[in-house]
């Protein structure tokens, strides 16, 4: 008998990347034969992305694109996109099974047990009534030399221009000894950097009360072989004096910390419901560099958002200068159908984004090329990844300087010391290893 083949491609997020890494797990235990999205397949499962009006539209080319390869195939759609419009998904010629953000860890007898093909199955429910986390692991990872762990799910912010909140509901904190299990198995697997990731990682322990984030980093911290951990993206309330204190305890923490802005400008702030001020946030990169001297600081920034003017610009740009950010992911504002700024007055014209979306990225740039000009000269621990041709080998430093090295031994995942010669383009540089075996 044939071995079924089943085909994924992913839209979005690590999260949504962590997420179909569990789901090709599953069906990998019941014998499925993994295939690539453009090949033939009996399955092809999609999952969504719905951030923006062009995630919306990627993820129908997708449902497209696999039923034009195989025409009889199963076509499965799970993700946010799934989840927040499945009436719309339904209308998308070819699709067979709806799935959403739950009901993940029981995708491989869903499809099994799928067998009216002239009816479209759909499974989405409420999201916002789940109160528990999922259960979805991943063991088996290949090809990385860094593991994302998912450590919770959904997010309680409802900031005024995402719908990511509707997509994956409340926040739902992953059980400890989950976390601690699949990391153990991380380690015991090569893997020597976990990142933790979620839809909002400060979150973690607020619906447990038994735990916190600071509370499962030190149990991860413990575990033999995992030499590194880095955070995803936090916001700045979470860098309390106490969570600083917990943390300079932890050598393994990585001094990169993504500490969500998306404006400098408190006005824009208040608007798109963002929870702290500009002052909070330079607080918290203040606290961040008091313990962690060279931490990279990046951010993601949202130009054009409804009635932001030319001022509110300015100051947003000035305040990314002032913080001394390593790198800036830009933004324009899309509408979301769905979300109270869709609704907002004022909205800023297509050409007027573009530009200011030009100079942030420009002031992005001038911002990683001074950050990267500081090491120039001195040595670090760099964490090689990957062979990337002619004896070169790619890697990255705790605090996330991309690093191209020389080296006529195979060095991936080996943590060696080098010391850094040249900037080569933004985010990356050239350096000579120090001591190779």
């Amino acid at each position: 008998m044939c071995k079924k083949k089943i085909a994924f491609t992913t839209l979005g997020c690590k999260v949504n990347m962590y997420d179909t890494e569990a789901m090709t797990e599953l069906f990998q235990k019941k014998g499925y034969e993994i295939t690539d999205f453009n090949e033939f397949a009996d399955i092809y499962l999609i999952n969504t992305c719905t951030v923006t009006n062009f995630g919306d539209k990627k993820s129908r080319q997708s449902i497209r694109r696999a039923k034009k390869i195989n025409p009889n195939a199963i076509i499965a759609v799970t993700g946010c996109y799934a989840q927040v419009k499945p009436n719309e998904v339904e209308k998308i010629e070819g699709v067979n099974i709806i799935i959403g953000t739950k009901e993940r860890n029981n995708i491989v007898e869903i499809i099994e047990n799928y067998s009216d093909s002239t009816k479209i199955l759909n499974k989405v429910s409420d999201i916002m009534k789940e109160k528990i986390f999922e259960e979805l692991s991943v063991n088996n990872l290949k090809n990385h030399t860094r593991a994302y762990l998912k450590i919770q799910e959904g997010c309680n912010r409802f900031c005024s221009y995402c719908i990511i909140p509707y997509a994956r509901g409340p926040v739902r904190s992953r059980k400890a000894d989950e976390i601690i299990i699949e990391a153990e198995n991380f380690a015991k697997n090569g893997f020597k950097e976990i990142v933790l990731t979620g839809i909002h990682v400060a979150s973690y322990g607020i619906d447990l009360k038994s735990t916190s984030l600071i509370d499962i980093i030190k149990k991860i911290h413990k575990i033999k072989g995992i030499e590194r951990i880095r955070l995803s993206s936090v916001e700045p309330l979470a860098i309390t004096d106490e969570f600083i204190y917990e943390l300079k305890k932890l050598p393994k923490i990585c001094d990169h910390f993504h500490l969500s802005l998306q404006s400098g400008c408190d006005r824009t702030l208040k608007r798109m419901n963002r929870h702290y001020t500009c002052d909070e946030y330079k607080e918290s990169v203040k606290k961040l560099r008091t313990v962690y001297p060279d931490a990279a600081i990046t951010t993601d920034i949202i130009v054009g958002f409804p009635d932001e003017s030319d001022e509110d610009f300015k100051e947003s740009i000035s305040f990314a200068r002032e913080i001394g950010l390593a790198k800036i992911h830009v933004f324009p504002y899309s509408p979301k159908t769905g979300t109270k700024a869709a609704e907002y007055p004022n909205q800023i014209p297509a050409n007027i984004k573009n530009l200011r979306s030009k100079e942030m990225i420009k002031t992005s740039d001038e911002l990683n090329k001074r950050f990267l000009s500081n090491y120039v000269g001195k040595t670090k621990d760099v964490l090689f990844e990957k062979h990337i041709g002619n004896n070169i080998y790619e890697g990255h430093t705790t605090n996330y300087i991309t690093v191209h090295a020389k080296s006529v031994n195979d060095i991936s995942n080996k943590i060696l010391n080098v010391k850094i010669e040249k900037i080569l383009r933004e985010e990356t540089v050239f350096a000579n290893i120090i001591h190779n075996f």
